[in-house]
């Protein structure tokens, strides 16, 4: 019986996952569980105490009083979403976490951003082969409504996504990234550097 500790951990070296396996079939149970889980979560009354109680039993994980997320949320898998403190989650994300989501303290995420951590195989004849990759978004990056970050996405610390933006590489700290697929668009002002709001 695989237990998620280990299922984490393949996922974690990025090891493939592959069809007919005892991992995957854990992985599409979990999955399953998730999905009945969002449901609950997303017509639930929305108070912070009801959705943090609902957050836990779906990642598994107390999330910190600090985090907000609005409804609706969805995630694929629940079990390896990690949380740090004062995040703020707007309504419509959907994270395909199987790979590993994880948010660092003071993350702004927009509207409708998709988390994507598998990706299938490019080779036709082995197209059901998964391969996972985690996504890190850094403390106090925020991330524009609209956003789609791809598997072995690092956003690094204080960065910004523009909205509608496709992610398919890291993003250094402190730097505006935007378009499809994101580029490089300025560093971020900071109030030493004279910004204001």
């Amino acid at each position: 019986m695989v237990t998620i500790e280990e299922f984490r951990e393949h996922v974690a070296q990025r090891r493939p996952l592959v069809p007919g396996t005892e991992l995957l079939t854990f992985m599409h149970r979990v999955a399953m569980d998730a999905r009945l889980l969002c449901q609950t979560l997303n017509t639930s009354s929305g108070k912070p105490e009801e959705v943090l109680a609902l957050l836990e039993t779906l990642t598994g994980e107390r999330p910190d009083t600090s985090v907000s997320v609005q409804l609706p949320f969805t995630a694929d898998f629940g079990k390896n979403i990690h949380f740090g403190k004062n995040i703020f989650i707007n309504a419509g994300c959907r994270f395909q976490d199987q790979g590993g989501v994880f948010i660092d303290d003071g993350a702004l995420i927009g509207h409708n951003a998709v988390l994507a951590t598998l990706n299938h195989d490019e080779d036709p004849t082995r197209r059901a082969l998964l391969h996972p990759a985690p996504i890190h978004i850094g403390p106090n990056v925020w991330i524009g409504s609209n956003v789609t970050i791809l598997g072995g996405v690092t956003i690094g610390e204080g960065a910004i996504v523009a909205a509608g933006a496709v992610v398919t590489k890291d993003v250094a700290p402190l730097t505006i990234v935007g378009g499809v697929p994101a580029r490089y668009i300025r560093d971020v002002r900071t109030a030493e550097d004279g910004a204001t709001a």
